[in-house]
């Protein structure tokens, strides 16, 4: 007498048919939030002409970004799988200086720990 399948016992590769092999990644917490601004390089256009960049492997759609900018984006929206954003302006180089080290050029007051902790940051 045949089996037909009865065994539930030996599943193989397949794993537990109610979904226990993969977890999906859209409980996990996000890179980004609402507010967020954040430097990214546009890596693909979608087909609505938004930009697509990624933040940790979370896509971004940016709106009017062009493939190949490298652009500062004010994230407006995060779903389950991806935010969307708008430009702010270009990407910065460095990031910015805190607003301590805005003393006037020539003054010697503190200067010698001021370039200490600035000689990265062009002047």
């Amino acid at each position: 007498m045949r089996d037909y399948g009865r065994d539930r016992g030996d599943r193989g590769d397949r794993g537990d048919r109610r979904g226990g092999g993969m977890k999906p990644n859209y409980f996990l917490p996000k890179p980004v939030k609402v507010g967020d601004e954040v430097d990214v390089t546009i890596e693909a256009q979608a087909s609505k002409g938004d930009g697509i960049a990624k933040k940790d492997g979370f896509v971004i759609f940016v709106k009017d970004a062009k493939q190949g900018q490298a652009v500062k984006v004010r994230i407006t929206d995060v779903r389950a799988r991806f935010a969307l954003g708008e430009m702010v302006g270009d990407a910065s180089a460095a990031p910015a200086a805190p607003a301590s080290g805005s003393a006037p050029e020539g003054s010697s007051e503190g200067s010698s720990e001021s370039e200490e902790v600035s000689e990265d940051t062009p002047q």
